[in-house]
């Protein structure tokens, strides 16, 4: 390709994955995912029948109604994590809870593997921060200028020399009308 080819207009899918990627960019996307896949198996381990040859392998607990509340609260957080950003670090502290719970109710945590899924999905969720707009945070400043801001109010930023009387930078001369105190504002 040169710099003379023109680009090609974006297909649907291609549409889609920039439209995905973008939504994906503005919210908790990867702790939420976590915290989702950190209630699959909370949930099912308890009531799963595991069949090892001829022999059948029976996991359920006393708690299995409180494993299959953890585990579907663990999906819920992860959906609102996704779908209201707003509650980040109620969502977060509460999935952490819930993996901390889910130890001693639902097979040591799913077997563990729910567990640290919702750990590590509730502290990305807990330490994720919105980002500002490229846009926003761009700023033209003047060539040559150096991109040094410029002072908003240039009277109270210098010190303007008493004439007649020795230049005191630190503002505190009696001919400057501090009688040797600092001023607070």
């Amino acid at each position: 390709m040169s710099a003379e080819t023109p680009a090609v207009p974006a297909g649907q899918f291609s549409r889609r994955r920039a439209q995905f990627r973008a939504w994906r960019g503005t919210r908790p996307f990867w702790a939420g995912l976590f915290v989702m896949l950190g209630g699959l198996p909370i949930a099912y381990f308890p009531y799963a029948h595991l069949q090892v040859g001829h022999l059948t392998l029976a996991m359920s607990t006393t708690a299995g109604a409180g494993s299959l509340i953890i585990g579907v609260l663990l999906i819920v957080l992860g959906f609102s994590l996704w779908f209201q950003k707003h509650v980040r670090t109620f969502a977060g502290v509460a999935a952490i809870l819930l993996g901390l719970v889910s130890i001693p109710v639902s097979n040591l945590g799913g077997f563990l593997m729910g567990f640290l899924l919702a750990l590590v999905g509730g502290a990305m969720a807990v330490a994720w921060s919105p980002g500002e707009p490229p846009a926003e945070a761009a700023q033209e400043y003047a060539p040559g200028a150096g991109g040094a801001p410029q002072a908003m109010d240039t009277d109270t930023t210098i010190l303007k020399p008493v004439v007649g009387e020795p230049n005191d930078l630190s503002g505190t001369s009696p001919a400057n009308g501090a009688n040797g105190r600092h001023s607070a504002g």
